[in-house]
């Protein structure tokens, strides 16, 4: 449990610094990819930036780009690659079109609206509701909001909106190569523990994290030649189906007491890689 620990108190500490924090990145965003070859600095569970990044089309087979307003599409190529690699075997597997939302900024780095993962290319988010839809128009797009998949209790699955297709999506997922882990509501990995028979290794890259009930975070290890790409620490053995998972809804059960006196001011997050900088100001 020391790297769920570790994210719990970098999230922790993005909550006590306020929305300030949220809102000003550590550097300026750019509105374009920097130049030249794939470069990759940091991640994990801290800062990073991406110089060589690509972005996804607004649209193609299989997807939608949504919320352009609030979210950015930038990605290393392979993450780009993966995405699309997803939505063709989702559209093969007769889902409908998977509605894209942020992978990362065009340089990387802090994203609006609190966002610490999000930062070196290599995330994104996709909405999970299976149920029939065609393409959305652009009013659609922009408009559309995420139908949650869990209980407002945070017990279960709401049984009116999941099926079988939302989890042969995250199946599909999960088995995307370069997948380090995808993230998803404890209540909905707890229903693929149940539901799930046969081969169920793919499990052990679904995680179970905080809010991400209407959404999947999908997550790619860093890639072989990018030496400083920092990687997590791989999920442990097995398919996650276990106490690990419980200590979730026991949470929800026992929740930790209120403090009885003034506790210390939370950690500021990890700080950006000093080498971003260039990737920031390089025109």
């Amino acid at each position: 449990m020391t790297i769920l620990r570790l994210l719990v108190g970098i999230i922790a500490s993005i909550a006590a610094a306020g929305p300030s924090l949220a809102q000003k990145p550590a550097y300026p965003s750019s509105q374009s990819p920097a130049p030249g070859p794939l470069r990759i600095i940091g991640g994990g569970p801290g800062g990073g930036c991406i110089a060589g990044a690509v972005s996804l089309p607004g649209h193609g087979p299989g997807f939608q780009t949504i919320h352009l307003d609030r979210s950015a599409f930038y990605g290393a190529p392979q993450t780009i690659a993966r995405l699309e690699t997803l939505a063709q075997q989702a559209s093969a597997a007769g889902l409908p079109p998977l509605l894209v939302e942020d992978i990362s900024l065009a340089r990387g780095g802090p994203m609006p609206g609190g966002h610490m993962a999000h930062q070196t290319g290599l995330d994104a988010d996709i909405g999970l509701d299976m149920r029939p839809r065609g393409m959305l128009d652009s009013a659609q797009r922009q408009s559309i909001e995420l139908t949650s998949m869990v209980r407002p209790d945070q017990r279960g699955i709401d049984p009116s909106v999941w099926s079988p297709r939302v989890a042969l999506l995250l199946k599909l997922a999960a088995e995307l190569p370069d997948v380090d882990r995808v993230l998803v509501n404890p209540a909905i990995k707890r229903q693929l523990c149940e539901e799930t028979t046969g081969d169920r290794s793919w499990l052990r890259r679904i995680r179970p994290w905080y809010g991400h009930a209407a959404h999947m975070h999908i997550h790619f290890r860093c890639p072989a030649d990018q030496a400083t790409c920092q990687s997590l620490a791989p999920p442990p053995p097995g398919d996650g189906c276990d106490a690990s998972l419980q200590w979730w809804f026991d949470r929800l059960d026992h929740p930790p007491p209120p403090p009885t006196k003034p506790t210390a001011p939370a950690p500021r997050p990890p700080p950006m890689p000093e080498a971003c900088r260039a990737i920031f100001s390089v025109r």
